[in-house]
């Protein structure tokens, strides 16, 4: 038998065929002419070599083939329907699935540690493996299934995935406690006195889009530090007396370390998204874990509409 020469309705009517015996019968069964059911009936009857029904008196009688088939493609044919009929299941309770997340450190630690936190009380079997982000390969991971999410910034954001805005965030001045410079309001000139913590994601770099706009302010500063991640700068200026433009979610988990100001030009802000591939949108899984992450976001609100983006290779 050339499959290739097969489809789903001719093993249907053959099934039909089988359990009916009757060329009429099967037809009004299946709801089509008794001519076309006819022409099927010869189609099997040359993909199988067989005749499959044969003359028996006034009825017809199923071949030894045909009857040696049956119960296989009765089965066969249970087993389609319940894969067309039956969705995906997916139990949080007692799912082993690993779900895999791409994004900076900053999305590690703001956004999916509370998600862990609350997929430890409703997922207690599931596991959850947190990847660092290459926005060069960002479709690519989601594509090839090498991540469930990419939660990025939304100038990052892939333009084929489905996206899910998740907050919108800002980004404030960080000095350490006890600072010389005192803790009132930092002014433009005092801001550029100070010595600067610069993050540069693509690492290396000493200018970032704080430095674009104090440039058309007609300003400059010194940064004194480069770092790659956010992670890093709390921590440094807690220990110095150097300061850092982070966002404010990041700066209010280490407010115990560093105290936090406006920063003394037009706010700057960004949108963060989670993204997936259009082939998960109605996985359950999926769909349960996006979810659960936008209801773990830290204070509950999901984006407004983003005032200023900022470029991928841009640091603070």
């Amino acid at each position: 038998m050339d499959l290739r020469r097969a489809d789903l309705g001719l093993l249907l009517a053959l099934d039909c065929l089988i359990a009916e015996r009757s060329v009429t019968n099967a037809a009004r069964r299946l709801g089509i002419s008794q001519p076309a059911l006819s022409a099927q009936l010869a189609r099997l009857r040359d993909i199988f070599d067989d005749p499959l029904l044969v003359p028996s008196g006034r009825q017809m009688v199923p071949s030894a083939r045909a009857s040696a088939i049956r119960a296989p493609l009765r089965h066969l044919l249970d087993e389609l329907q319940a894969l067309v009929r039956n969705r995906l299941v997916f139990d949080p309770n007692t799912s082993a699935r690993v779900f895999k997340i791409r994004g900076t450190d900053y999305v590690h630690r703001v956004i999916l540690v509370p998600l862990i936190e609350r997929l430890h009380a409703t997922a207690p079997c599931l596991r959850l493996a947190l990847l660092p982000l290459d926005a060069r390969s960002g479709w690519v991971d989601l594509e090839s299934g090498d991540c469930d999410l990419l939660i990025v910034s939304e100038h990052l954001a892939p333009e084929a995935a489905r996206a899910r805005s998740l907050l919108e965030e800002t980004f404030v001045m960080i000095q350490r406690k006890s600072h010389p410079r005192g803790t009132g309001t930092v002014d433009l000139r005092g801001f550029c006195e100070l010595e600067h913590v610069l993050v540069s994601p693509e690492g290396g770099g000493f200018v970032g889009a704080i430095d674009e706009a104090l440039a058309a302010a007609g300003q400059t500063r010194r940064v004194a530090v480069s770092l790659p991640n956010f992670l890093l700068a709390p921590p440094l200026v807690a220990a110095s007396d150097f300061v850092a433009v982070v966002p404010r979610r990041l700066a209010e988990i280490f407010g115990a370390l560093v105290d936090s100001f406006p920063v003394p030009l037009p706010t700057f802000s960004f949108r963060v998204l989670m993204c997936w591939h259009p082939q998960q949108h109605l996985d359950p899984g999926s769909q349960w874990l996006r979810d659960s992450l936008s209801a773990a976001i830290p204070d509950g609100q999901t984006a407004a509409k983003p005032r200023r983006l900022l470029p991928a290779q841009e640091g603070q």
